[in-house]
């Protein structure tokens, strides 16, 4: 009607503002982790502090680094998704798999809920608040086991079932070994030590030993001379390591027997740590420690001659960053010496401090042992974009090559030419 004012429509925010806001939140929630935490450590005692920081991390640290695998595998599909590299036919993935985004969301949540309820746990246990204090860990480990094996159709059930099959291939593989199968194991041999303190959370928590003082016995159940703790440490090679042999079995191809000795080489460097708290020191000291560090040598020059001869294929060495369209990262990586040095120099010395993991009589240090698991986690990450893109490449070389030998060739031509009547 003439005269008649209309209602103003009322934008949506811009991306962009939506992006900073949520950045904003993401720095005042991270604050206020920060300094809540803070000042509950400094409420504990000195004598105690060390301890009762020792114990909140285990429960915590785990799951950080799960989230940090998370977001760096996300970064992996990004890339992939810029450059010629088909990771869905690679890994023979559903069209409903998840993308980097939807990697990134699952990873952000995670992020905000581990540190959450750690700052919960350190609040509650420094204002004594000891039983409120040890259901956090073990709420937030039922609560993150339950969406993982929900059968419901949410949390995107098709990805879970694809990860949980693949899990179950790798403890039983009764059947042929599909490159997902050994991928994932492979990611599962540098996230032992994350399984290692996985398992002695979840003991302390079955035994009601959160936030007590019973697991500060060595020799307890839950204690740090556990044999436990390398039985799980070694349990990731030994999949592996059964892989090669029913590869083996299924190619009858050499290389695979090498592939099972390389993984073979980390069950000395795991238990003849574990023996220094079943021996006499000066027997450690003597004999044992030598023998421990020659494996140790021995496991990491192995696995990095395997990581550079084997799983990648040097002359495409910085190939996976030549990008489909124009970008910043492709300027930057792609046929630049420096990546190939960079790559050849982390591996190798990550390679090298990745023994000190793997050594349960050292885990004491636990901030040192969760910087080495983390920046495992990292040479994992370079280690996915060459050993997807030679996968890769193996497969279209292949591909051109049943084609090509499906083509008839020029002879053959033209010799159907002139069996025809004119």
């Amino acid at each position: 009607m003439k005269g008649a004012s209309v209602p103003a429509v009322v934008g949506m925010p811009s991306p962009l503002f939506l992006w900073r806001f949520k950045v904003v939140l993401f720095l005042l929630w991270g604050f206020c982790c920060c300094k809540i935490g803070w000042d509950s450590v400094m409420r504990m005692s000195a004598d105690l502090r060390d301890l009762f920081l020792y114990e909140a991390f285990l429960y915590y640290n785990p799951l950080l680094l799960v989230a940090l695998m998370t977001w760096l595998w996300g970064v992996n599909l990004w890339v992939f998704a810029q450059s010629s590299v088909n990771y869905v036919k690679v890994f023979d993935l559903a069209q409903t798999h998840l993308s980097h985004r939807e990697i990134w969301r699952s990873a952000t949540w995670l992020t905000l809920i581990v540190p959450t309820s750690m700052t919960a746990y350190l609040y509650l246990y420094s204002h004594g608040e000891v039983s409120l204090a040890a259901s956090q860990p073990v709420f937030l480990y039922a609560i993150l086991l339950i969406i993982l094996l929900s059968p419901f159709d949410m949390f995107y059930l098709s990805s879970r079932f694809y990860f949980l099959r693949t899990m179950l291939r790798i403890l039983l593989p009764l059947q042929a070994i599909t490159f997902p199968d050994f991928f994932l194991a492979d990611i599962f041999t540098s996230m032992s030590k994350v399984f290692s303190d996985l398992e002695r959370s979840v003991c302390r928590m079955v035994n009601r030993q959160v936030a007590t003082i019973a697991w500060f016995e060595a020799d307890s159940i839950c204690g740090s001379h556990s044999v436990a703790i390398p039985l799980v440490l070694v349990l990731p090679y030994l999949c592996r390591f059964f892989q090669c042999l029913r590869q083996y079995k299924d190619t009858k191809e050499k290389s695979c027997l090498l592939n099972a000795l390389k993984y073979s080489t980390a069950v000395p460097v795991i238990f003849l740590s574990a023996l220094k708290y079943h021996v006499f020191p000066e027997q450690w000291v003597s004999f044992y420690r030598p023998l421990w560090l020659m494996s140790g040598v021995i496991n990491s020059l192995y696995s990095f001659y395997w990581d550079i001869k084997r799983d990648w294929d040097l002359s495409i060495l910085t190939r996976i960053f030549m990008f489909k369209s124009p970008s910043t990262w492709t300027n930057l990586l792609y046929g630049r010496s420096w990546v190939y040095y960079w790559v050849l120099g982390s591996n190798l010395v990550l390679r090298c401090t990745w023994t000190y993991k793997l050594s349960s009589h050292l885990r004491h240090n636990y901030l040192t042992v969760f910087a080495i698991t983390a920046l495992e986690m990292l040479r994992r990450f370079q280690w996915v974009f060459f050993r997807v893109e030679n996968e890769w490449n193996k497969m279209t070389a292949k591909q051109n090559f049943e084609m090509s030998s499906d083509m008839p060739s020029e002879a053959d031509r033209l010799l159907e030419s002139s069996s025809h009547t004119v």
